[in-house]
């Protein structure tokens, strides 16, 4: 069992002019005399960046580790360096741990005095993420990503599957930080490298050079920068060669959230996607009026709750990168989140005490509220159908008729014009009956939930955030509250009933009267209701991943379903991985994560028992 990840705790730092320094390791963030000049003589020149970018072709993939983001000096130089020499299909994967993060400010500042770097500094600031440890993917360009992964170095590289390229060994000096150049990381660095793969450093210690060569590096000393004497290099054994990323055709079958959003990142990545649903767009449990986007805080990071926080943070930077805010299809001004019994209460005193929630991230209002500060509420199938607009992918209306073998698929539609594809995605609410055996191993149920629309009224249309209790309520869309959800996973009934809509007011005004009232009271008038069948997993995980446990080639088959009630906020993070994971690049997501939302889980504990 992988431990959980800890608290991260933001860098202490003073400042000496324009330099940052930090006193808990009396050490610089970069030169005082020329920090830029250095990093691109050490870590750009040292791994021979400038020459491996140009000989790069169409379509290839190029990867850099990093030990120590701070400032992210070394990596926007590199992203530069990409963006001047390597053909524009090409494809530059980042990857850096950090323990201690600079805060927005300390880093904006540190950036100021680099203007011409503002391409990358500016997506780097929008998104860079609050102390919260885990994996963080940032977006500084179309074909250039950053995965800052906060926490000990060894810990996160050890989470990580992808296969470095080059490596920038960037911490603060070894006898004042000596865990970021022990023998142990080293070894895990080598185990992430790719044959030939390069490595520099600006130290030369004797004890960081003996770690290295132990790993199997081919180790040498180099004239250094400045007043430093040497510098380090350093290559794997083994020919370094160049390897291509990976399109072709998707097939998504499903319409909703989950495969709005698979087919938005598979088109992203340059796949050319076909969308198939027999019951249109966003028809189903993904149609409703309104949406929360939500999470529910936790104070232990264990695999399943960094999913949940790390999907939710993720699918904020996809709202933000797709501005839902100005098209007017979403809202992010808070959700409050009501605390309805002593057991919530005491799960939120955790997550509050624990390290894990900034106060960036959640508030406490009073003792029975809490504010998460940057969770909102959407409008789903505006944002489905916003995510199929992309010249890549293409939706056809069709039934599913059948899957013949779930290793090596062969789909049957009503459509007979529907192609076969190079990798397919199942995105339905259930798997299909005709895939055999694969239900069985999948312990799911399907619950239904009935929505009540109600009038705003002068005194609602004022709410501006969305809230969650025992149930939810949202700001009004179209001149209408959604108010629900009831959870029937007993109940197959697909029309609304007038006793589901008196149960969700009745929720309400037990847990918020303020606002039943506000609503109208008993006079509540009641605009609509939808009824939707959510799907659920036994461990309330979604489940993503091969259907034959394939990780490292495109699989035939994979599932993106059962995200329940968190579909809003769950299926950007599982498209991503998905789409990476196809595609051949480093993903979004830890191998704690990616093993909890692997369909073969289920089965695997069956054999095992619990792990």
């Amino acid at each position: 069992m992988q431990p959980d990840f800890e608290a991260i705790t933001p860098a202490t730092i003073e400042w000496c002019g324009a330099i940052p320094f930090a006193p808990g390791f009396g050490d610089s963030y970069f030169s005082r005399d020329d920090g830029r000049a250095e990093s691109a003589a050490v870590f750009i020149e040292g791994n021979s960046l400038p020459q491996r970018f140009e000989a790069l072709a169409r379509g290839e993939l190029f990867v850099v580790g990093e030990t120590g983001f701070g400032s992210g000096l070394n990596l926007l130089l590199a992203a530069l360096e990409f963006t001047h020499r390597a053909p524009p299909d090409a494809f530059l994967a980042l990857l850096s741990a950090e323990l201690h993060p600079l805060t927005r400010s300390d880093l904006a500042r540190a950036l100021q005095r680099w203007p011409d770097l503002e391409a990358f500094t500016s997506p780097l600031l929008q998104q860079y993420p609050a102390a919260c440890p885990g994996y963080h993917r940032i977006r500084l360009a179309p074909n250039i990503e950053l995965t800052l992964m906060l926490g000990e170095a060894r810990q996160m590289w050890q989470q990580q599957q992808a296969c470095v390229d080059a490596w920038f060994l960037d911490g603060f000096a070894p006898d004042r930080n000596p865990e970021m150049w022990s023998p142990k990381l080293c070894q895990t660095l080598a185990k992430r490298s790719r044959p030939g793969a390069t490595l520099a450093s600006f130290t030369v210690a004797g004890s960081v050079r003996n770690a290295l060569a132990g790993a199997g590096f081919e180790i040498e000393r180099k004239p250094g920068f400045g007043r430093k004497r040497h510098r380090l290099e350093g290559r794997l054994n083994g020919q370094w060669k160049a390897r291509r990323i990976r399109r072709g055709h998707a097939l998504v079958v499903g319409a909703g959230l989950a495969g709005a959003t698979s087919a938005r990142a598979l088109a992203e990545r340059g796949w050319q996607v076909t969308v198939v649903d027999h019951s249109g767009l966003a028809a189903g449990a993904s149609g409703n009026r309104a949406g929360v986007v939500y999470t529910t805080p936790s104070g232990a990071a264990t695999a399943q709750n960094r999913f949940y926080q790390s999907s939710y943070l993720h699918a904020l930077n996809w709202f933000d990168r797709h501005r839902l805010a100005e098209l007017g299809i979403g809202a992010f001004d808070g959700v409050v989140q009501q605390l309805c019994n002593p057991r919530q209460r005491d799960r939120m005193q955790r997550a509050l005490g624990s390290g894990h929630w900034p106060s960036e991230e959640l508030e406490r209002l009073d003792t029975d509220r809490v504010l998460l500060r940057r969770a909102g509420f959407l409008q789903p199938a505006a944002w489905c159908q916003l995510l199929l607009q992309h010249p890549a992918i293409e939706f056809r209306q069709a039934q599913l008729l059948g899957v013949r073998d779930s290793r090596l698929p062969s789909l049957q539609f009503d459509d007979p014009c529907i192609a076969e594809a190079d990798a397919t995605v199942l995105c339905t609410a259930m798997p299909p009956e005709a895939m055999g055996r694969l239900p069985d191993q999948l312990p799911l149920r399907r619950i239904r939930g009935q929505v009540s629309e109600l009038h705003a009224t002068p005194a609602s249309r004022e709410w501006r955030q969305a809230e969650c209790h025992e149930g939810y309520l949202t700001p009004a869309v179209d001149g209408l509250h959604c108010i629900g959800a009831t959870f029937d996973p007993y109940d197959d009934e697909l029309s609304a009933r007038a006793q589901d809509d008196r149960a969700n007011l009745d929720q309400l005004r037990k847990f918020r009267p303020d606002r039943w009232q506000e609503l109208g009271g008993a006079a509540a008038s009641i605009g609509g209701h939808r009824v939707g069948f959510r799907v659920q997993s036994r461990d309330f995980l979604p489940v993503c991943g091969p259907v034959s446990g394939t990780r490292n080639s495109a699989p035939a088959l994979w599932l993106d379903l059962a995200h329940g009630s968190r579909g809003i906020s769950g299926t950007p993070l599982c498209a991503d991985f998905l789409a990476d994971a196809w595609t051949g690049v480093p993903g979004p997501t830890d191998r704690a994560i990616e093993g909890a939302l692997d369909p073969s889980r289920f089965s695997l504990r069956r054999r095992t028992g619990p792990r």
